[in-house]
């Protein structure tokens, strides 16, 4: 199968899979960062066919829907690829992006050994930051049926993924423990840039949020 309908298969079996999603890890969330990561790959003169791959797999077995399980998403992707005839070099790099995707606590390692995997992991962390990362992160804590703020639970720099999973915090919190570190750990110099503005408006955000919260605005 030509590189294009295979990137064309992929993009309508994750629409079909997560169109209607409510949690803020739905098809337009691929779809952004499929787009970001295009551009980003472009700029950096990157792989494009296992970047947009990895892109658009990414969130198709993810392990806050699967009971933690981080095993789960390489897994459906291999499946995928497999039955789509990718070459098995493709296979091995776009699943070992996936496994390496995740943020995994302030106080842990992120390590992504390829280019690609750096660009996907930017292009999916830009989707967490900025306007559209603080109403995804609003809409996957009423998911979770977690509270919005409780000034009385401070947020906590987990020193381990099973610490990170395993928190029922505040939504507020998450922006502490997960969003305002990221702009820091972007790889790219064109995702830095992009990061920029985003980590702005969240810090804004924050802001007028608690000015709201105690009436002084």
């Amino acid at each position: 199968m030509y590189k294009e309908e295979t990137i064309g298969a992929a993009a309508k079996y994750v629409q079909e899979m997560l169109s209607g999603e409510g949690s803020g890890h739905d098809w337009w969330h691929i779809q952004r960062v499929w787009t970001n990561a295009r551009y980003i790959a472009r700029q950096e003169q990157a792989d494009l066919y296992v970047v947009e791959l990895a892109a658009l797999l990414h969130d198709i077995g993810d392990h806050k829907f699967h009971n933690g399980d981080e095993t789960v998403g390489p897994r459906m992707a291999r499946e995928w690829l497999e039955q789509h005839s990718v070459e098995e070099a493709v296979i091995l790099h776009v699943c070992d992006i996936i496994k390496s995707l995740s943020f995994k606590g302030a106080g842990t390692s992120s390590a992504m050994p390829t280019l690609e995997g750096r660009i996907v992991q930017d292009a999916d962390r830009l989707d967490a930051i900025g306007a559209i990362g603080i109403a995804r992160t609003f809409a996957y804590g009423g998911h979770k049926n977690r509270e919005m703020y409780n000034p009385s639970i401070n947020p906590i720099l987990h020193d381990s993924f099973e610490a990170y999973k395993s928190s029922t915090a505040p939504t507020i919190n998450h922006f502490y423990e997960k969003l305002l570190l990221l702009k820091d750990r972007m790889h790219t110099d064109t995702a830095k840039s992009m990061a920029q503005q985003r980590h702005q408006y969240m810090e804004d955000f924050l802001e007028q949020f608690y000015a709201e919260w105690e009436g002084k605005r």
